[in-house]
């Protein structure tokens, strides 16, 4: 049904003949078009009618990767839509008897300078993908392209995103122990992600997803390149409530701007709150980069931790700490915490010495990180 009709409207545009249209009605018939294939877009009768098409291509790796890694679309099922974005849909699927999320991006075929960006981000997101393997870095398992739709299978992550489990947390509600969880697996993620040369360059809540242990997988690599590469992109990539203020004003940038988007991750872990929430995306941009400003730090929040978020977001990177630093700091305040010890160095004078010596790595750690004004 759905192929006969797309058919018949190829049929009847190539045997018209050529009309002169008045550019009001032109710009209603753009208008509609675009809605007609957002409409396509959605359907499921479209994605299967691409999808069961005989020529999918695989993406451009190398031939070994393209066997181990292009879909079998034949075990491909798709279910409903859980998320979507401006040229991308993911839903729900079920891929060889495993359940899965498949992300498929509409390129569009009349936008050129679009169509090329959204290629060039989908082989750069799969490139990247195919070849991490980390608990903390959410899992690729195929992809194929048939224009104009690609796709890319990852696992599902049952929970959805960290901002979607905070929205339904009331403000400052997260309890230390579960804020250190939850970032010492983003931590985890990220040291890993910058060993292997990759910056993420849009590392927010949206792009972190939990699992059903209510553990967090770093997703979404369609904006992250390698870091010898990266000088050769231009304008920003990101979103500006998390970009540093050097990405923001298109300088020159290393990993630490994953660094300060993470000391904004951990703001929004101990308030539950959206940052920067009553301003606009580029008031957000102009606050951070004129102005200097960063989300107020609640009083509620421990010096050791508020100490770290300064330092992540500190208006100079080289001030940022690297990502093991920040793996290694966070697990001594786990323990700390687990052990029922306190972040600051209060309580030393009265702790047993058996006692004090475990507590000696929360004190160092706690009193080495100097505030910093952002």
């Amino acid at each position: 049904m759905a192929t006969s009709c797309f058919h018949a409207l190829r049929f009847r545009r190539s045997k018209s003949k050529t009309v002169s249209i008045p550019s009001a009605w032109k710009t209603q018939l753009n208008f509609d078009v675009e809605n007609m294939e957002r409409k396509r877009f959605d359907s499921l009768e479209s994605w299967s009618m691409i999808l069961e098409s005989e020529t999918v291509e695989a993406w451009d790796v190398s031939k070994g990767d393209q066997e181990e890694w292009t879909a079998d679309l034949s075990q491909l099922f798709i279910g409903n839509k859980f998320a979507s974005g401006a040229h991308s849909r993911i839903y729900r699927g079920i891929y060889k008897q495993r359940a899965v999320a498949v992300k498929m991006v509409r390129i569009p075929n009349q936008e050129e300078e679009t169509r090329a960006l959204l290629e060039q981000q989908f082989k750069s997101e799969v490139a990247l993908l195919s070849r991490l393997f980390h608990p903390n870095i959410v899992q690729f398992i195929a992809a194929c392209k048939k224009p104009p739709v690609y796709c890319i299978i990852t696992e599902y992550m049952s929970q959805g995103t960290l901002r979607m489990y905070l929205n339904k947390k009331e403000p400052y509600s997260l309890s230390t122990q579960t804020v250190l969880r939850l970032a010492l697996d983003i931590s985890r993620g990220m040291e890993y992600l910058h060993s292997q040369g990759v910056i993420h360059r849009d590392l927010k809540s949206n792009n972190l997803l939990l699992n059903e242990e209510m553990r967090i997988e770093v997703a979404d690599f369609g904006t992250s390149c390698l870091e010898t590469q990266c000088r050769e992109s231009k304008g920003n990539m990101g979103t500006y409530r998390w970009m540093a203020p050097e990405m923001i004003k298109e300088k020159a940038y290393t990993r630490k701007v994953d660094v300060y988007s993470f000391g904004i991750v951990m703001w929004e872990l101990t308030t539950a709150l959206l940052p920067f929430q009553g301003m606009t995306p580029v008031q957000a941009a102009f606050a951070v980069a004129e102005k200097n400003e960063r989300p107020p730090l609640p009083a509620s929040c421990q010096p050791a931790l508020a100490n770290l978020i300064k330092r992540c977001w500190a208006a100079n990177p080289s001030k940022r700490p690297d990502f093991s630093s920040i793996v290694s700091a966070l697990e001594k305040y786990d323990q700390c915490v687990r052990e029922g010890l306190p972040l600051t160095s209060q309580s030393t004078l009265v702790t047993p010495n058996l006692i004090l010596e475990r507590f000696k790595g929360c004190v160092s750690i706690s009193s080495s990180f100097i505030p910093v004004h952002a």
